[in-house]
């Protein structure tokens, strides 16, 4: 009974201070009604929206903060360049999933404030079996979906050794690549595994370590309500054991 009280009373505590905070910030609505914008895409196990209905690891996670403290979340999906838009311009209260990284000349001036770190990733390059392990030379045409940034290769798409070609969903990407009529698929690794097994066609694209990558991070962000990050992060923090379970329940976790 003692464990339940306090429990109890630093809930109470912290939802108070929540409170509070957000009097002080300006512009900001109740924290039980929160406008969360997601990326219009098909990414699985991580996210997707499908059918208007939002989905995954992602949805999860968030769905089970909510739950949790009180709040009342709407998901709603933009384009990925429209919703990083919208986040800086104020017109949704969180956007997941985002990083530093991202558009930071878009966000150049603009007041962000991000999460602790949520779920880890590996962006990379994804390539026909045979060709595993025949090194950086390899790959001309390398495939992404539009409005993601390929960062760990924009050295050699810059100089012109490696042609860009931007697909409008990750489907499309992976049978370009299983076909190929390009080199290679770079997103998330986790995702490409997933996808190639629901098309039926586990096996015919695998991850090349040895080629450039990206490993980092998805965070929750703001630029209107930093008083909800802080309660994301404190709840986070007094749940990691539930986090890792999901994790674990939609396979995002990396070795």
């Amino acid at each position: 009974m003692a464990y339940n009280i306090l429990t109890f009373a630093k809930k109470c505590s912290r939802h108070t201070a929540l409170a509070a905070s957000l009097l002080l910030v300006p512009g900001s609505a109740l924290a039980d009604d929160i406008l969360i914008g997601v990326e219009d895409l098909t990414y699985y196990p991580h996210y997707t929206m499908e059918g208007g209905e939002y989905a995954g690891f992602g949805r999860a996670v968030l769905d089970a903060w909510a739950a949790d403290n009180g709040h009342t979340v709407t998901y709603k999906a933009f384009p990925i360049k429209r919703l990083m838009s919208m986040l800086v311009e104020g017109q949704i209260d969180l956007k997941y999933p985002d990083n530093a990284y991202w558009s930071s000349d878009l966000k150049d001036g603009k007041n962000v404030t991000y999460s602790e770190a949520v779920v880890e990733y590996i962006d990379g390059v994804s390539v026909a079996p045979d060709n595993v392990g025949k090194g950086m030379g390899s790959i001309k045409k390398l495939g992404t979906v539009r409005g993601f940034t390929p960062w760990a290769w924009l050295d050699e798409i810059n100089g012109g050794s490696v042609e860009l070609s931007e697909l409008g969903a990750l489907d499309g990407l992976i049978k370009q690549a299983a076909a190929g009529r390009i080199d290679a698929a770079y997103a998330n690794v986790s995702v490409i595994q997933h996808q190639l097994g629901e098309m039926g066609q586990s096996g015919s694209l695998k991850f090349d370590p040895d080629l450039k990558h990206t490993r980092d991070f998805y965070y929750l962000s703001t630029t209107t309500k930093p008083a909800l990050i802080e309660d994301f992060n404190a709840w986070m923090a007094e749940n990691a054991d539930k986090v890792a379970a999901l994790k674990a329940e939609y396979n995002v976790t990396l070795d």
